[in-house]
């Protein structure tokens, strides 16, 4: 897929979901461990483009190419299936999980090393047991293994010293410990229920997400531009939230003081619902709360005070009386809007300037309303992170492409360059993408084989395809800029004459 080729987006539509709790990122608790037998695997057997085991094809055989097994049967799953059916589940992992591109990119090559398996990973079954430290030497074992297991999802945690199934045998406990992990990020709507006025809780519309649109924005640019990271991919949590993974090597290596120092920079709304001021930032500003405020300002004026209307409710309006400085321009705001119970949003902040225009308090400081609203927009717009996901190596987060158990919907990748088009309630769910490879009929298979000689995989038959194609150029670039970093420790090896 071209670098630049957009993710879908789908026409507009509304849902709510359930009050049910996600659990997007899971720490560690020591629970039963089942061993995997570290088996040889050859490379070209693991990336053999021309058999592809790992995405098979549902379609009929060409006539022409001799087999000696029959093609795989459709997969046909009820109308009325779950998406939580372990069956429906078992036939995602076969068909539909992007396995090979999953190794690659934790893997950070195509010949598998210690980055791929001392790599922790956590099962959640379908009994909801929970299993840690479980890794796999390659992804063809790991593949195997799930689908074995068949679990409900599944976390990725760090690299460590040694195999995560060895640690037991150490000698000493602390020489089993975390190595390298990506730096990641999440943003959860729940975090903004004080301020979201259509929806709580697990529930999400279109006009709560602009949110996570906000936030996008705002995290990538300054992991961009401000510490230099380049392979940054933010993934939908399936439900209510998104997650940055940052791969450069720089970022990966990182100690967890070093973790918490980004995540503190980034860090500007503190305090839970019920504390007072949650914005308090240094004068003159910071140019990375400058530039934040510059992308959130239009922001603010559509998604915040027209669509969130958030200080509709008298007791709402109070909350930003409480954020400005000035006594007397309180008061004749105050005053005003009871006399007009209806007044929205957009004009109670209109009359902020007006009213101050107008004399309403004589001891006015220009300087410090000026500020005290940009706080405002801060507070409203400003990402609201779960600094705690950033902070260690060892915190555990749900892995790309698996399927949220609260919605049936697949987790991912969104376009950070095109975050504004991305549609969190048009992305597929696993019921969904089975019933549309029970769909490509004889007259698609037919077209198949008259057409290139390579048949299509499933993946490429349904919804998903996009999102496969962009986390496998994703992927690309990160392998090209890993082979750039060997070659130049290489070139400078000081043994070299």
């Amino acid at each position: 897929m071209d670098q630049d080729s957009a993710l879908p987006d789908d026409p507009p539509a509304c849902l709510e979901f359930s009050d049910a709790d996600d659990k997007d990122d899971l720490g560690g608790s020591n629970v039963a461990v089942q061993d995997t037998s570290n088996t040889n695997v050859k490379l070209e057997d693991l990336f053999d483009e021309d058999d592809d085991e790992e995405f098979p094809s549902s379609g009929v055989p060409r006539e022409d190419v001799p087999s000696s097994s029959p093609p795989p049967s459709p997969l046909q799953v009820a109308p009325s299936a779950k998406y939580s059916d372990p069956g429906v589940m078992k036939a995602f992992y076969q068909r539909l999980f992007p396995f090979r591109y999953l190794f690659q990119w934790l893997n950070h090559s195509m010949k598998p090393s210690n980055d791929f398996g001392h790599r922790e990973f956590a099962f959640t079954l379908q009994n909801d047991a929970y299993l840690r430290y479980q890794s796999f030497p390659t992804s063809d074992l790991l593949r195997k293994d799930i689908i074995r297991q068949n679990p409900s999802r599944f976390e990725i945690g760090p690299v460590y010293t040694t195999n995560p199934r060895d640690r037991k045998t150490l000698r000493k406990s602390s020489a089993f410990r975390p190595l390298a992990k990506e730096l990641v990020f999440d943003i959860d709507l729940t975090d903004y229920d004080e301020i979201r006025t259509c929806c709580d809780k697990a529930n999400i519309c279109y006009k709560c997400w602009s949110f996570i649109t906000m936030a996008i924005k705002v995290v990538d640019v300054a992991l961009r531009d401000d510490f230099g990271f380049q392979h940054i991919m933010w993934v939908y949590s399936g439900r209510r939230g998104a997650h940055a993974w940052i791969s450069d090597k720089r970022a990966r290596n990182m100690d967890d003081q070093r973790r918490r120092s980004i995540a503190g920079y980034l860090e500007v709304i503190k305090g839970g619902a019920q504390s007072g001021k949650k914005v308090n930032v240094k004068r003159p500003l910071h140019p990375h709360l400058a530039r934040s405020l510059d992308i959130l300002k239009e922001h603010f004026q559509n998604d915040v005070l027209v669509q969130q209307d958030p200080w509709a409710q008298p007791e709402k309006a109070e909350r930003l009386l409480q954020l400005l400085p000035d006594k007397m321009l309180n008061d004749a705001l105050r005053k005003k809007w009871e006399a007009a119970p209806g007044r929205s949003s957009v004009s109670k902040w209109a009359d902020i300037d007006a009213l101050a225009k107008a004399g309403a308090s004589k001891n006015l400081d220009g300087k410090a309303l000026l500020e005290a609203k940009q706080d405002i927009v801060l507070e409203y717009t400003y990402p609201r992170l779960d600094v705690e996901v950033s902070k260690k190596q060892i915190h555990l987060l749900k892995s790309p492409f698996v399927v949220h158990p609260g919605t049936g919907r697949v987790c991912v990748p969104i376009d950070s360059r095109r975050v504004e088009s991305f549609d969190p309630l048009g992305v597929p769910t696993v019921t969904e993408l089975i019933h549309e490879i029970d769909a490509w009929g004889p007259q698609n298979q037919d077209a198949e084989l008259e057409g290139e000689s390579k048949k299509l995989q499933d993946y490429e038959k349904t919804r998903l395809k996009p999102y496969v194609d962009y986390f496998r150029t994703h992927v690309g670039v990160l392998l090209r800029a890993e082979q750039g970093v060997k070659r130049e420790r290489e070139d400078d090896d000081p043994m070299e004459f």
